[in-house]
């Protein structure tokens, strides 16, 4: 037969008590928050200080679990009759465990069937950050199981319905939430689910079964990609931007007008960081990196003194987490070199007359002092370069539109779809081919002119005499000869495959780093570390003609 009773507890002296001593009892007395006075014995806590002690406020509740073991639990009652009532029903279970009714996985499920959801919700936080999920990742899933819970009025892991989650699903729909976010939201809350089955809290996921939204059909962002008309313009007013709108009077009458002198050190300090943002851009669309990838890159991750300069990517940063490397062409090295050379002058520059001049850059030095507002400072390049956010089909640039116009340049520079997957470091080849390719910059007309000639007529075309005779040659023959100066000479339709217009005239092919991917078919073509890519045919991935 169990038992109800109130546990004592300690807890610390508190503010303002006084001391005193009532039939050799040494006692505590203070005032609570009402005004009353209260007392209370002292003892003596582990740590050797002194603490009041008192019952706790609710019951606990002492019986024989189904093993036959002495637990107590709290009930969370303040009422006697109430905890009696939950002592019963503990007594109960232990009886069906015996009878072998209930399993003690199942029981201990029962358990945690009643507690708030909010220290379920904290516990998959907890296991989210033993297993190296990153800090945005573990707090985005956080904000999007907190406002389930709220909306849903999930209180209880027995109050989780798939009806309720639907029904949200539908709203949220009705309210023009994208695809993108409610699959967003159904995805935190069904791995939610599974890690509570995982851990034996929960039987089954009842959000195993609801659907994704179709993104594609609902699509709220596409990228579009750059020419390397509007990339020469933003790089330039990028560079250039800092130090004009600091020339520039933005109020009272002047309003436009730029200022005549600035000081040489304000304006040393503003070339450098128009420098720097030109830079960052550049290396975006160069290498592929992600923002967040450029921005936690250091000094000791640069490896451009290699035989194939190259960027050491640490797995925690990555966003698949597994740490690839990524070429860095002959140019975009320089520019680097550069730039982390005049940055070190500018320090020393800075220090002289002290005591230590620095020699170098510590190894966890960032490459780049990346903005937060870059995406802003981006939209305002783009304003000042008269370059449209948005085009005609609705497409749009931002920052890691850099990384489409990657991928697009990779497609258009004839390089084969799994060598642009490896340097993109996609798992998927489709991922690259149509979510990363741009079709309106591809050369698809070029690409036509390299098929074959088929004839239909195999007899020998009619001569200028025989096509007067039958009364098909009256007409003069169209030409379609290209004009040059004067005269008119015959030509043939240029290979666009190898024109240098289109991968930069002077300029190296990229080169790309064959790296792991995560297909299991075999590979038809080998991948070596960190190839040097050469002219090759690639098939295009759309037929639709470029404007």
């Amino acid at each position: 037969m169990g038992s109800v009773f109130k546990k004592a507890v300690t807890r610390p002296l508190p503010t303002g008590a006084e001391f005193i001593t009532r039939q050799g009892v040494r006692l505590a007395r203070w005032k609570d928050a009402k005004g009353k006075s209260r007392t209370a014995p002292v003892t003596i806590g582990r740590d050797g200080s002194e603490r009041i002690r008192e019952d706790s406020k609710t019951y606990f509740a002492r019986h024989r679990d189904g093993n036959g073991v002495v637990v107590e639990t709290s009930t969370g009652c303040r009422d006697e009759s109430a905890a009696r009532q939950v002592l019963a029903d503990l007594e109960r279970r232990a009886e069906r465990i015996k009878a072998g009714l209930l399993t003690p996985a199942e029981d201990r499920m029962a358990d945690h069937l009643t507690t708030p959801i909010g220290e379920h919700v904290a516990g998959y936080i907890d296991s989210m950050k033993s297993r190296g999920v990153v800090a945005m990742h573990r707090d985005n899933t956080r904000r999007y199981l907190e406002r389930l819970m709220t909306d849903c009025g999930f209180g209880r892991l027995a109050d989780l319905k798939r009806e309720s989650l639907e029904r949200w699903l539908s709203t949220e729909s009705g309210k023009n939430r994208s695809a993108r976010s409610r699959n967003a939201y159904r995805t935190a809350l069904v791995s939610f689910c599974n890690w509570c089955v995982a851990v034996g809290r929960f039987s089954t996921n009842p959000f195993k079964g609801v659907p994704k939204a179709n993104e594609a059909a609902n699509p709220r962002r596409r990228r579009r990609a750059m020419t390397e008309a509007e990339l020469t313009r933003l790089l330039e007013v990028a560079r250039r931007r800092p130090l004009l709108e600091a020339q520039t009077v933005r109020r009272d009458k002047r309003k436009g007008e730029a200022y005549a002198n600035i000081r040489p050190e304000v304006r040393r300090r503003l070339e450098a960081v128009g420098r720097e943002r030109a830079l960052i851009y550049k290396s975006l669309v160069l290498t592929g990196l992600r923002k967040n990838e450029l921005t936690t890159l250091s000094i000791a991750q640069l490896k451009l003194d290699a035989p194939i300069p190259h960027i050491e990517l640490d797995a925690a940063d990555e966003k698949s987490r597994e740490g690839n490397g990524v070429v860095v062409r002959a140019e975009l090295a320089e520019d680097l070199r550069r730039w982390l050379d005049d940055k070190l002058a500018g320090l020393q520059e800075d220090a002289r007359g002290k005591k230590a001049i620095p020699t170098g850059f510590p190894a966890d030095t960032p490459i780049f002092d990346v903005p937060a507002g870059l995406l802003r400072i981006f939209d305002r390049n783009l304003e000042h370069a008269g370059i449209a956010k948005r085009d005609d089909r609705g497409r749009t640039l931002d920052v890691h539109a850099l990384r489409t116009t990657f991928g697009t340049l990779l497609s258009r520079g004839g390089v084969s779809l799994r060598t642009a997957q490896a340097a993109m470091r996609h798992s998927d080849p489709s991922l690259t081919a149509n979510v990363y390719t741009d079709p309106r910059l591809l050369d698809v007309s070029g690409a036509l002119d390299t098929l074959p000639t088929l004839p239909l007529d195999p007899r020998p075309k009619p001569t200028r005499e025989r096509a007067k005779a039958t009364g098909t040659g009256d007409a003069s023959p169209i030409s379609v000869a290209l004009t040059h100066g004067n005269g008119t000479k015959s030509e043939g339709i240029p290979d666009k495959t190898n024109d240098p217009s289109l991968h930069g005239a002077g300029v190296d092919r990229l080169a790309v780093s064959g790296l792991s991917d995560k297909r299991k078919e075999p590979l038809t073509i080998p991948v070596s570390a960190f190839p040097r890519i050469g002219a090759a045919g690639f098939e295009p991935t759309t037929s639709r003609p470029p404007v």
